[in-house]
């Protein structure tokens, strides 16, 4: 033990999480009367006298080290704007920077990048984000305590960037109706906190401007710098942004089933939001439609538990995260498999079978300050499940304690002429430091029609450092907890969760590797009813590596124990109660996300119930140039002498993606899809034309062909043309 300690301090000492700055690094702004063209170019006289500072401050791969290439950040504003201009040196040249594609919202991983983060109420706590490519495609988020994140909030701003040989160069222009900043009189000073980061993809580089440790993001705002007495303009009393849509939907059914149809609708609709204060938000929506939306993708589920299909529609994405208490896993593996969630919107406006119902109005308001946050969601959907109409609501209180600490309730009601289901909860947060956290909930159901209640929670802790992650998780859920609003992955059980991971650096290790992350994870669940044990797993990855291109190279073992109580049915399989025990390998190859040609596989294979069963997931993209981007995913699995009929069976699902892009704002997108496992396939294509900022065309094109249980062809098409278009007073 003395040794092992000995090398974990030896591999860790220079990379240890530390304390924010005593004396936070400052930057005054400089402002100006005219307005500037946001165009990347920075020809204007005002840029040549703009302060500036440096993003010189490594986070990865060398926490502390000096960042590789020169990055300059420069700042100005007037009355209607605060200018942003970034010049990050480089040496790939003009054409080699990273963008597999040109999508709003990319991925953090995948890009070269240059991001702002601002505190605007300087409460060390929440951030309001933007981000930008090389190529100029936006990625925008709401942070709060480096834990909650609104990462489809969409922000209204301009920005536009330059590429040469030597550096490219993001220039934004972020209107003052954005940004969220305390009242003010328009003479006196404020002063906000701000951090800058880049990620330079070529060499998988992070840095920073105010520093922080590796553990945690450029967004955890107790270690962002400071913006030192800027005058911003007083908050405009009537900033509100209305956008109405127009909307022709043509639907064509052909089967046995769903019958023989052809139909054409007109919509008119649209959203309010009203910034009545800059603390407080109000949102109205009416006639919603949603059917712009990405697409789900399949899955074919052969584990106990529920899928987790994520929220798409952009109306319930914003301002989620103040929404969204209960447990999720940290990542795929951290927390282990249950979700936990007394309120998820998709619940709202889909059926049973995930068919879209009409909303017919609805609002949102929204309350966050330095001490508490506060919100309700109201919304009416038409018939649908049975119910003539539905009314949905959901209110939202927490209160922050401490630097980093909370404490909040939910509740929810689903109520319709036929019943009513309500649930309510309490959690809390607690940071006990920079390095391990608690989270915790308690919830309760109730069913007036049936008078059933049900209970479920969970408790959580994190410990979270440089070189080592370790957790514990419990939870239980009663058989009849039955959150109509939210989502519970499995009921009827106690489970336990726990594993721990390293973080392992040093010279010793091959260049071409990052980190050593060798782990172990274990879950066991409880049967409520019989006490008895009905699931085991342990999961080890002895062997797993972060390269520094970015890539993976990791195998892992995996025992389970399963002592099924009732039927179990997987892909069609029959499997009858018993008791299972079985080991599965399995390793993963995972190369350069952001280049031009990347992909990765994993396969596993060994023993499931009473046979075997290898799997491969598999995923490809060509990505030549940033405008055009192709994708292939595929999922196999081959399960031999399993169940009942000691069956052998495979399942195949293909799904294609494109994607051209002319610029960020001008694309077109395809999705296709084809599961073996009960003859679906299914194509949409949409292309979008952001015309002006966030106002858009869209045109869809969607059809699917799936087998109905007389085993005869079901066909559904449609097509629509979306117009919609933002107004800001």
């Amino acid at each position: 033990m003395r040794y092992l300690l000995l090398f974990i301090s030896f591999c860790g000492f220079s990379q240890e999480v530390f304390k924010p700055l005593e004396q936070r690094k400052e930057f005054q702004p400089l402002k100006i009367e005219r307005n500037l063209k946001a165009d990347g170019y920075l020809d204007e006289s005002d840029w040549q006298n703009a302060p500036s500072v440096k993003i010189d401050f490594q986070v990865e791969p060398f926490q502390g080290k000096k960042a590789s290439f020169n990055s300059t950040v420069k700042l100005l504003y007037n009355q209607q704007f605060l200018y942003v201009a970034a010049i990050l040196r480089d040496s790939v040249g003009k054409n080699a920077y990273r963008a597999p594609n040109l999508k709003r919202d990319y991925e953090f991983v995948e890009n070269d990048l240059f991001g702002i983060a601002i505190d605007g109420f300087n409460d060390r706590r929440n951030a309001l984000v933007l981000q930008s490519n090389a190529y100029g495609a936006q990625r925008d988020l709401l942070a709060f305590d480096d834990r909650q994140f609104d990462i489809d909030w969409d922000g209204l701003y301009r920005v536009r960037t330059h590429r040469s040989d030597s550096s490219w160069v993001a220039e934004y222009a972020i209107p003052w109706q954005t940004l969220r900043y305390p009242k003010t009189d328009g003479n006196k000073p404020q002063d906000w906190g701000i951090n800058f980061f880049r990620v330079r993809r070529s060499s998988n580089e992070l840095s920073v401007w105010s520093p922080h440790p590796r553990s945690m993001s450029p967004l955890r705002m107790d270690y962002a710098g400071k913006l030192a007495g800027i005058i911003p303009p007083p908050p405009t009393a009537t900033n509100i942004r209305f956008i109405p849509y127009l909307l022709q939907v043509s639907n064509r059914t052909n089967g046995t089933e769903i019958g023989n149809s052809a139909t054409n609708n007109f919509k008119l609709g649209g959203e309010i939001k009203w910034a009545i204060s800059p603390t407080t938000v109000m949102d109205f929506t009416f006639n919603t439609d949603f059917a712009q939306a990405d697409v789900d993708r399949q899955v074919n589920n052969i584990s106990r538990f529920s899928v987790f299909f994520p929220e798409r529609r952009q109306f319930f994405l914003e301002n989620a995260s103040l929404f969204s208490t209960g447990l999720a896993p940290v990542d795929q593996v951290i927390g282990g498999s249950m979700y936990i969630q007394p309120f998820f919107s998709r619940t709202i406006g889909l059926d049973q079978n995930v068919n879209p119902i009409a909303i017919t109005a609805g609002s949102r308001f929204v309350y966050r300050s330095e001490q508490r946050n506060l919100g309700g969601i109201f919304m009416r959907q038409g018939e649908g499940d049975g119910d003539p109409f539905t009314n949905f609501f959901v209110g939202r209180y927490s209160e922050n304690f401490g630097k980093q600490n909370r404490i909040g309730a939910i509740v929810t009601t689903k109520s319709s002429p036929s019943v009513v289901l309500s649930t309510g909860a309490v959690d809390a947060f607690v940071r006990f430091n920079d390095k391990f956290s608690f989270s915790g909930m308690g919830t309760l159901t109730q069913d007036s029609r049936t008078g059933d209640q049900g209970v479920a929670e969970y408790s959580q802790f994190l410990y979270n450092a440089n070189f080592f992650r370790a957790y514990w998780t419990q939870t239980l859920v009663t058989e009849k907890y039955n959150p109509a609003m939210g989502f519970v992955s499995r009921r009827d059980i106690l489970s336990n969760s726990q594993g721990f991971d390293f973080n392992v650096r040093g010279k010793w290790l091959p260049s071409f590797i990052r980190s050593w992350g060798p782990g172990i994870y274990t879950e066991v669940y409880h049967s409520l009813k019989t006490g008895k044990i009905i699931e085991q797993r342990a999961l080890s990855g002895p062997l797993w590596f972060d390269l520094q291109n970015g890539g993976i190279i990791g195998g892992y073992v995996e025992a389970s124990a399963q002592n099924l109580e009732d039927t179990f049915s997987p892909v069609g399989i029959k499997i009858n109660p018993g008791s299972y025990s079985y080991f599965r390998k399995g390793f993963l190859l995972a190369s350069d996300p952001s280049a031009k040609y990347s992909g990765s596989t994993e396969y596993g294979w060994g023993g499931f119930f009473n046979g075997s069963l290898q799997t491969i997931d598999s995923k490809f993209r060509l990505a030549p140039i940033p405008h055009v981007n192709l994708g292939l995913s595929w999922n196999w699995s081959k399960f031999e002498n399993m169940g009942v009929a000691r069956e052998t069976k495979e399942v195949n699902l293909v799904i294609l993606e494109t994607r051209m892009a002319i610029n960020p704002r001008l694309q077109l997108i395809g999705f296709y899809q084809k599961n073996t496992s009960d003859d679906l396939n299914s194509m949409n294509l949409r292309l979008s034309w952001e015309y002006q900022p966030l106002s858009y065309v869209y045109l869809v094109f969607n059809t699917l062909n799936y087998k109905g249980s007389d085993n005869t062809s079901q066909k559904q098409q449609s097509f629509l043309a979306k117009l919609s278009y933002l107004k800001q007073f």
